[in-house]
């Protein structure tokens, strides 16, 4: 217990609670803009807009070719704010032009492949302007972060999030779906140029050589990969089930009764985005950072336990909570709950640490074989359990993924020079 109480006061000290307050506040109000969105448009036609987001949705990490990933991880290991404002120069400038390449790309190929439902690639199109958008979104955040400013990155998250609602509610009732496009795709832009000045960058200012080097570059790289195939690892039940059940109706109600479980993801998040920056720059001190492992692994055990036996009794009054018709998939329910649970108490924890080591390319192979087993397991069990069976795959690859990034961080980690 001691351990846990000294693993809060840390977290507070860092500024945590703002972090936390903020993630709760965008929880509750990204959930308010999908149940807007549920209200305003007609089901069939959200469900093929979903569907077009969720394959936008594991390409965003990869804008910048994750030059953003790049930023936090080597902008911790430098002393000067003066270095890390040139860094975040070089990245914002060279990331930039990059989203812009793969953002055309999309376009393209959207209008060229025949999607089995109709406006798909229409949608595609319109939405991949996001991953320039977020792009800068998030080197900005990230930029907050790397001054130790954890108070400023809440207040952008809360921004983003009200944003987002108003955006959301304004421009469906007004326009349907071509507006609740528009405000996925402008309220980031809006967002970012609300705070970039606040960052006080000298965009003229010059990066020293040797630190964008090429292992630069392909810790950036392998980040993206990571993050798009997990990602991918996420939606790819929602993409399937499209496929395979050709029901776009399906598509909106595994949307909605994953929600929630995956919504708890945000709770490592924010420990991890206020602790980040500190442990990379105390990863050489092995003494530090297994001390901060059993205090994370042990709070989040607790928070697991609590997780699942709440909702194991109100399943299905949070799934009324959306709509009625929800309840019946209430065992899909609990099973992406307990699925969940991997995540919260190794994936979050041991993934990270094994980006802070420089191995990022190691979360990319291990969720690549899971990405592999999911789709095989899909095809399988979708076709005859229908969304229980992506939920009992689901469930099962985010305890492997999590369990194997462990494994693989404590071989690792040992094979690293370390201070004791």
């Amino acid at each position: 217990m001691e351990l846990i109480k000294s693993y809060i006061q840390n977290f507070l000290n860092r500024s945590g609670s703002y972090v936390f307050v903020a993630t709760i506040i965008s929880r509750l109000f990204s959930f308010l803009a999908s149940w807007i969105a549920l209200q305003l448009l007609d089901n069939k036609e959200l469900g093929v807009i979903l569907f077009a987001y969720s394959i936008i949705s594991f390409l965003i990490p990869f804008g910048g070719l994750g030059l953003h990933q790049s930023l936090i991880r080597y902008g911790a290991l430098l002393t000067s704010l003066e270095e890390k404002n040139s860094l975040f120069v070089y990245v914002f400038k060279k990331g930039l032009f990059v989203s812009l390449v793969i953002t055309l790309i999309i376009i393209i190929v959207s209008f060229l492949i025949p999607f089995q439902f109709k406006n798909t690639g229409y949608y595609l199109a319109l939405l991949s302007l996001t991953i320039i958008s977020f792009f800068v979104f998030e080197i900005i955040k990230i930029q907050f972060r790397l001054k130790q400013d954890n108070k400023s990155f809440a207040f952008i998250e809360i921004i983003y999030t009200v944003l987002l609602v108003s955006c959301v509610f304004v421009f469906s009732f007004f326009f349907q779906e071509s507006g609740y496009l528009a405000a996925l795709i402008i309220t980031p832009f809006l967002t970012s140029i609300l705070f970039i000045k606040k960052l006080n960058i000298n965009f003229s200012s010059k990066i020293n050589a040797d630190i964008t080097n090429f292992s630069f570059w392909k810790y950036g790289f392998y980040s993206g990969l990571t993050s798009v195939a997990s990602n991918l690892l996420f939606i790819i039940d929602i993409l399937l089930i499209g496929y395979l059940l050709k029901d776009s109706e399906m598509v909106t109600t595994y949307k909605y009764v994953s929600l929630v479980p995956f919504s708890i993801l945000f709770l490592p998040r924010v420990f991890i985005a206020t602790d980040f920056v500190t442990f990379t720059e105390n990863i050489s001190n092995k003494k530090y950072i297994f001390e901060y492992i059993k205090s994370y692994m042990l709070f989040f055990m607790v928070v697991s336990i609590i997780f699942c036996g709440f909702f194991f009794l109100f399943s299905k009054e949070t799934l009324a909570l959306f709509d009625a018709k929800f309840i019946v998939y209430s065992e899909s329910f609990l099973i992406l709950v307990f699925g969940v649970c991997g995540i919260l108490i190794f994936r979050g924890l041991f993934g990270n640490l094994l980006s802070s080591i420089g191995k990022i390319e190691v979360n990319y192979y291990i969720t690549s074989i899971a990405l592999f087993i999911n789709v095989a397991s899909n095809y399988y069990l979708i076709p005859i359990y229908g969304l229980k069976g992506a939920a009992l795959t689901s469930a099962i690859l985010m305890w492997f993924t999590g369990i194997f990034s462990c494994i693989w961080f404590l071989y690792l980690y040992k094979k690293t020079p370390i201070n004791e």
